[in-house]
């Protein structure tokens, strides 16, 4: 029989714990020197005990069923179906297409799919129910998994308009569509993106799902949200476990039982065009965060997304960094991985409790849809962006390479394809809409600016 070693040590209760790190900080006071503050208001402590744990929230996270996705924006029908075959054969479990013509031919483009094991999501920057039928028509016949990812509040918040529909109105549109896949989605990433704190993140991802419940008659389809995930790796696991926690809170209220359908991706925030191999760590940990947050899609982005063109090499890298961590680092193998830690269980409390108080908050005064339109959504958005610029152009917020040990003989003019800052498209709009802009962006103009 095995010896009990534990029996040889005495226990360490939390107050022995403080008073041993008291002495040895030779008079520095304990909550001034190690004790620190997010921007959501959470005080992090030096450590956790189980003294001091809260009762766990009941958290189900699947991370031995996540999914690699690959996004593939669709022009080109031949070159996308091309595109997607290859990403397949090399590791993409899950595709999301980007269509923005209503005439595309998607029977086409999935006609030789792998559909029986591959999960499809598709964005669609239009509303058309005869675009959806003919999607379903084909989910039918192959008996395929379809998210089709509608979110015409989204599309207000990020354009400033509504779609353009032939019905009276956009929820009318979703109204008489019935469907047997998944057609609502919620862009949470828009938020985050634009610079919301991750109390913020959560509880207006969670108004936006409200609005639908309230104006959608049945909803029995998994919702899909779709998030983005920061380099803050222990806050970022927490966040998308009270995400989900809080998403089950509300949608019992309305008698949903399908759980939400997370599909994560790494925030373009600080993400940066100088140093830009570094985006490479970034995404790594931001990756990391969404299988242990309990992602069930991760859509990985690739170093060079900023000022590249797709290409074939950038994918292959983006989902390597997916591949490596789930076959080689084995981190589907355990469900619930999160699980048992005091600091992740402590911050997914917190995070749950500030954005529940936040989401009553935006009911209590109207919603999220009277918030957006008059302009409280944005505002309290650009508050929080506005400090972490802040932090940024002082240095207490470090994008390494750029604002913390630069190579100044790094040279990009020449090696931009795409436009990486925020772009000004005058146009007549219901709502101001809210953008979304990199931390980098002001100090990488000046830097192109003085390149010889």
């Amino acid at each position: 029989m095995a010896e009990n070693l534990f029996h040889d040590f005495e226990p360490v209760s939390s107050k022995q714990w403080k008073q041993q790190i008291q002495f040895e900080l030779k008079g520095a006071d304990y909550n001034d020197t190690l004790l620190w503050n997010s921007p959501e208001g959470i005080q992090v402590k030096p450590f956790y005990h189980v003294d001091e744990a809260t009762i766990p929230l009941a958290v189900t996270t699947k991370a031995t069923e996540f999914k690699i996705g690959q996004a593939i924006f669709v022009h080109d029908i031949d070159k996308s179906i091309a595109r997607a075959i290859d990403s397949c054969k090399r590791g993409a479990e899950s595709l999301y297409f980007m269509i923005e013509n209503e005439e595309t031919d998607v029977a086409k483009l999935l006609e030789n799919l792998p559909l029986d094991s591959v999960a499809i999501h598709f964005h669609l920057t239009f509303l058309s129910i005869d675009f959806v039928k003919k999607i379903e028509t084909i989910a039918k016949a192959k008996n395929a998994k379809f998210f089709i990812n509608l979110d015409p509040i989204g599309h207000l918040a990020k354009e400033g308009n509504w779609f353009t529909t032939a019905e009276k109105d956009n929820f009318e549109t979703l109204n008489l569509l019935s469907s047997e896949s998944s057609i609502l989605s919620v862009d949470g990433s828009l938020y985050q993106n634009a610079g919301a704190n991750m109390v913020q993140q959560i509880a207006y991802t969670l108004a936006h799902v409200n609005e639908y419940f309230n104006r959608i008659v049945t909803i029995d389809q998994p919702i899909v949200l779709k998030v983005a995930v920061g380099t803050n790796y222990f806050f970022e696991i927490a966040k998308l476990r009270a995400l989900r926690i809080l998403f089950h809170l509300i949608a019992k209220e309305y008698n949903h039982t399908q759980d939400c359908h997370l599909l994560v991706m790494p925030t373009k925030r600080n993400k940066t065009i100088y140093d830009y191999n570094v985006n490479m760590l970034r995404t790594t940990t931001e990756c990391m965060s969404a299988i242990f947050g309990g992602a069930d899609t991760i859509i990985n982005q690739p170093y060079d997304a900023l000022y590249h063109k797709d290409n074939e090499f950038g994918d292959r890298i983006s989902r390597n960094q997916l591949l490596i961590l789930k076959k080689e680092s084995y981190f589907d193998k355990v469900d619930n991985p999160a699980d048992g830690s005091y600091y992740i269980e402590s911050l997914t409390q917190q995070l749950a409790e500030k954005a529940l108080a936040l989401f009553k908050d935006i009911e209590a005064n109207g919603g999220f849809l009277k918030q957006l339109s008059d302009g409280t959504i944005k505002r309290k958005i650009q508050e929080s962006a506005d400090n972490e610029q802040k932090l940024f152009d002082e240095g207490k917020e470090i994008l390494l390479g750029t604002n913390k040990y630069p190579n100044k003989n790094d040279k990009m003019k020449n090696d931009l394809e795409l436009f990486p800052f925020v772009k000004i498209k005058p146009r007549k709009t219901l709502i101001t809409p809210i953008i979304e802009k990199r931390l980098a962006e002001q100090t990488e103009q000046e830097r192109l600016a003085a390149e010889i």
